[in-house]
């Protein structure tokens, strides 16, 4: 895993495929936070959700890179409360 010190508001997390997955509310608990506007359709939308920071393969730039694929990230991604 790498550092997550160099995570910042506002990157642009991308999967090891350089997929868009979202962008950076904040770092919380050992999870990205990812902004709302980044939650999805349905039943998804309008919720934070959180990309585990084990995922984290590197930040560079703006950027977060994820060290597995948009497809497969998204499927560790949990879901928070609506506020």
């Amino acid at each position: 895993m790498a550092g997550t010190s160099g995570i910042r508001e506002r990157m642009e997390v991308i999967g090891a495929d350089g997929v868009h997955i979202g962008t950076v509310e904040a770092v919380e608990n050992g999870r990205i936070k990812l902004t709302k506007q980044d939650s999805g359709e349905g039943s998804h939308r309008g919720h934070n959700h959180y990309i585990p920071t084990a995922l984290v393969a590197e930040t560079e730039g703006n950027k977060v890179r994820l060290s597995a694929n948009a497809d497969v990230a998204v499927t560790f991604e949990e879901e928070g409360k609506p506020s």
